[in-house]
């Protein structure tokens, strides 16, 4: 497999990739030299709003329907070991960057005038953990991708040591930390296997994607390289049983870094990236293994969802039965089902932003995320339970919703896999709308006696839940464009694993 090449300078004249991952992390160091707490705060959302408006070019600029790695750009890091400056997209990541920025813009207008405590910083740990996360998605070396990789984990810790809402904030820091320090390990290992193997077989060390994708894999190497990489992006999804990191890390920490944590699921991009075009062979022949615990992931998190008296453990759980769902569409290893995960990741990063943001609002009026602190939110703050449940409609995967048209298509191509799991799969679907259904009826329609009244959403806050709304029914409503974004480099890629 030899995917062709179109670098940034003859596609649109600059280095739009490196001004997209460079442009927040600079501007986050410069804006916390500058003295007036607000003065950093308004340059550090007009950042995220230019790093928004370029990442909106960069999709618009893309040409649909192609395998292509597109933007690309080329430097020389570590020549002696093979190791180069390389970032690109193709139809696989590109949908991931204007998303990040998204939710970037989202974190930051949502966090506003909310952070008492050094507002200043905890907006430049969002704009830094920004870039670094568009530099995962844009990274083809794969020693540049570990770097942005294990880069995420300083913002992260930062944000949820510093800014945390919960006692044990400290501990959810330092245990977020250790499982993916732990999960990194094996993940570095399996690349470095990757590029002795390329040394083997043309007599000089390559970390590039590219170089990579034409060097055949021993059988019984690509099942190491398989299970090394497939363990670290297990936890970073997370998939059970690796998952008990986000419930606390959620619990714990501010908003901001968990629409980060539960919408922007780097560690299944990780699967769709690495194993299955890198170790082909192994990924096909293990693919049943992964399909089974993207089942149980559905199951076990949408069981777990269906008892939680907490909103962000129920969010928390949720995202895991979506990964499992995620998960089982990209190990069908078909187009309809790997169409289908990246659409129903673009959903989550959608759902859990506004989810998670709605949650916020209710903690700020309520000092609480427990069930017995809401009663009927519904009737005194109507817009707030309106645009939950239209949002939590997305969740489920409601017909003319966002979710759904993910959803639909990694069912179609799981049964054209595994019916048997795709069929227990679909148990999954029934249970998330019950946990969405019965705690919305609980917490929003329920009995009011001895609460207070809960403010309604303010002019900014139903902006932004009014934006995600609109960008929910848009993509359920006109899915093609994106489809056809992901046709090109999908098709390569289960061609390649078939």
């Amino acid at each position: 497999m030899s995917l062709p090449e179109i670098s940034a300078a003859e596609q649109i004249g600059f280095p739009i990739l490196s001004v997209l991952i460079f442009f927040p992390i600079v501007s986050a160091v410069i804006a916390t030299l500058v003295a007036r707490d607000r003065l950093a705060r308004q340059l550090l959302l007009s950042v995220a709003v230019v790093e928004l408006v370029l990442a909106m070019i960069l999709a618009v600029s893309f040409t649909p329907g192609t395998a292509a790695i597109q933007f690309a750009e080329r430097t020389p890091w570590i020549a002696t070991a093979g190791v180069g400056y390389h970032v690109g997209v193709d139809g696989i990541s590109v949908l991931f960057v204007p998303l990040t920025a998204f939710v970037a813009v989202m974190v930051l207008l949502f966090s506003w005038n909310d952070v008492r405590l050094r507002p200043k910083s905890y907006f430049a740990a969002l704009l830094a953990l920004t870039g670094i996360t568009i530099g995962i998605f844009a990274a083809l070396d794969l020693v540049l991708f570990f770097v942005f990789w294990e880069l995420v984990l300083v913002p992260s810790y930062l944000l949820l040591r510093l800014w945390g809402i919960g006692p044990q904030r400290a501990f959810a820091a330092v245990k977020y930390v250790m499982f993916m320090l732990v999960g990194s390990a094996p993940m570095l290992a399996g690349i470095v296997l990757l590029a002795v193997n390329h040394q083997t077989q043309t007599g000089r060390y390559s970390f590039d994607f590219l170089d990579l994708l034409t060097a055949p894999v021993p059988a019984r190497l690509q099942i190491l390289v398989f299970f090394f990489l497939a363990f670290g992006l297990a936890i970073k999804a997370p998939l059970f049983p690796f998952h008990t990191w986000l419930p606390t890390a959620l619990m714990e920490g501010p908003v901001g870094i968990g629409m980060f944590l539960v919408g922007v699921k780097i560690g299944v991009y990780g699967f769709v990236r690495l194993p299955l075009p890198l170790v082909p062979d192994a990924a096909r022949e293990w693919s049943w293994l992964m399909a089974v615990l993207g089942v149980v992931a559905i199951l076990y998190g949408g069981l777990i969802a269906l008892v939680q008296p907490n909103l962000r453990r129920l969010l928390a759980f949720a995202s895991v039965s979506h990964v499992g769902l995620a998960l089982l569409g990209v190990f069908s290893i078909s187009t309809q089902g790997l169409q289908g995960a990246l659409l129903l990741l673009l959903n989550l990063g959608i759902v859990s932003t506004g989810l998670l943001f709605l949650a916020g609002a209710l903690h700020l009026r309520t000092g609480s995320s427990e069930l017995s602190a809401f009663g009927g939110v519904a009737r005194s703050a109507p817009l707030l339970g309106a645009f939950f449940f239209m949002i939590g409609l997305a969740a489920i995967g409601l017909p003319g919703t966002s979710g759904f048209p993910g959803e639909f298509l990694v069912l179609l191509g799981a049964f054209g896999a595994w019916r048997v799991l795709a069929a227990v799969a679909v148990l999954g679907v029934i249970i998330a709308a019950a946990y969405f259904l019965t705690y919305y009826q609980r917490a929003f329609l329920g009995s009011s006696a001895g609460q207070q009244p809960v403010p309604d959403l303010r002019v900014r806050e139903t902006a932004l839940a009014a934006a995600l709304t609109i960008l929910i029914f848009w993509i359920g409503l006109f899915p093609a464009p994106l489809l056809n974004v992901t046709s090109g480099s999908v098709q390569a890629l289960v061609e390649r694993v078939r």
